[in-house]
């Protein structure tokens, strides 16, 4: 396998400077056009609100309550698709509360006004409000103060003058006249021009940052809370199939050669004193029922956790495992991955193991293929792995196949299975694995 390390080049490159001035101008955009939607949102919303507490004993105020909620979602939803490129983040939109199909007006009416991310929106329409000045004038002022300063000197002429009036490079003591004047000017425009990224991109996060927390905040801990007991599930039904399995394996295997192994010590026992040429036989065979079940017993501990996969790591396991394997296996892996600085959590490698272990199964068992390529790569902050064969394919993931298991520890691990297996072949399993 060979590996390529690319370094970055001294210095900034044009690429970093593009980046920062598409950053400037997305903030820009964001704190200049998000004003007049932040003052639309704050008097839509509390008129909205005001009028609906006022109007709550006549039976109305509710309906106006929920109008109000409602445009406090538009004005949230236009802030979620705003912030997404200034934090650089997914749009994420939570889910509302909704009424059962078929209800009536006053079950809709409830139903928003007892969704608490409703609310959120209305407070965010409210606060946003007070941010968007402070972000705005900031904004705007650094903006003007930035090309006000350097384009200075084309419009000083055209400034009217008092003969009376001392100009502040005067006051600084930096000297009278167009000169002084024309320097200090351009200077301050510069440094405006210098620190606009920073404050333009403070002005932005002040406001969009708020605005995330209060907008996706909840979504996000609600989707990291089914995403976590997707995991647990899938964790208890991988180690529940696990134990099936060894638990079939043992019945199977070392139990019945342990049954026969005791069968042959009793016969052993009544022939020792009739027929010794007997019992000699039947000592060959007990040896070789021991050897056998020991063998097994190896090989089932190797499947619960091979010693060398702890000892040596994750390129010295597979190394082993394809080398038991019935059809030639090119095995591609970074070298790295067994080096003490370059060694994953034990789980993951024990994740990984288990993929290509279970697709080598999967491969020798129903793909009928003549050669089979494994790669395992590090990208990011995440592992790759891949299994491919040239077999007749049909590989799927469905409940009762070995592959579902699979999934489920791929799952439980916080990864994706993707399995891509056609009738006729070839057959591509990958698991994305995060580090």
């Amino acid at each position: 396998m060979t590996t390529a390390v690319v370094s970055s080049p001294a210095g900034t490159s044009p690429v970093a400077h593009r980046g920062i001035l598409r950053q400037l101008m997305t903030d820009s955009a964001y704190v200049i056009v998000g004003f007049p939607l932040a003052i639309a949102g704050f008097v839509a919303v509390l008129v909205g609100l005001v009028l609906s507490a006022g109007l709550i004993v006549t039976g109305i105020g509710l309906p106006v309550m929920a109008g109000a909620l409602l445009l406090a979602r538009v004005f949230a939803d236009l802030d979620r698709l705003a912030i997404g490129p200034v934090l650089r983040l997914p749009r994420v939109r939570p889910q509302y509360r909704t009424a059962e199909p078929g209800s009536g007006l006053f079950r809709r009416v409830i139903a928003i006004i007892g969704d608490s991310q409703s609310w959120l929106d209305a407070v965010h329409a409210v606060v946003k409000f007070a941010l968007s000045i402070i972000a705005f004038v900031l904004t705007v002022v650094w903006w003007a103060g930035a090309l006000g300063g350097i384009t200075y000197w084309a419009y000083d002429w055209a400034i009217p003058r008092n003969p009376d009036e001392v100009d502040l490079n005067t006051l600084l003591g930096l000297g009278s006249g167009t000169g002084p004047r024309l320097l200090l000017y351009t200077a301050i425009g510069v440094f405006f021009l210098l620190i606009l990224p920073i404050v333009v991109r403070g002005a932005a996060l002040l406001q969009a940052s708020f605005g995330k927390t209060m907008l996706t905040g909840v979504a996000e801990m609600r989707s990291k809370i089914t995403t976590l007991e997707g995991q647990r599930r899938a964790a208890v039904s991988a180690e529940a199939t696990a134990l099936r399995r060894l638990e079939r394996d043992i019945h199977d295997g070392p139990q019945q050669r342990l049954v026969r192994l005791a069968m042959d010590l009793g016969r052993l026992q009544q022939q020792f004193d009739h027929d010794p040429e007997a019992a000699r036989r039947t000592i060959d065979e007990a040896l070789t029922q021991t050897r056998e079940t020991l063998d097994e017993l190896r090989s089932l501990s190797r499947g619960i956790a091979p010693p060398i996969l702890v000892d040596r790591g994750l390129p010295s396991a597979l190394a082993a495992l394809a080398g038991r394997g019935v059809i030639p296996i090119d095995l591609a892996i970074d070298p790295a991955l067994g080096t003490p600085n370059g060694r994953l959590d034990p789980a993951l490698e024990s994740a990984a193991y288990f993929v290509v272990a279970e697709s080598l199964t999967n491969v020798a068992k129903h793909s009928r293929a003549e050669i089979c390529r494994i790669a395992v790569t590090r990208e990011g902050e995440a592992l790759r792995v891949e299994i491919s064969d040239d077999g007749e394919g049909g590989a799927h993931v469905s409940k009762g196949h070995g592959l579902a298991g699979l999934a489920d520890r791929v799952h439980a691990a916080g990864g994706r299975l993707t399995v891509t297996s056609p009738t006729g072949g070839p057959t591509l399993i990958q698991a994305n694995l995060p580090i």
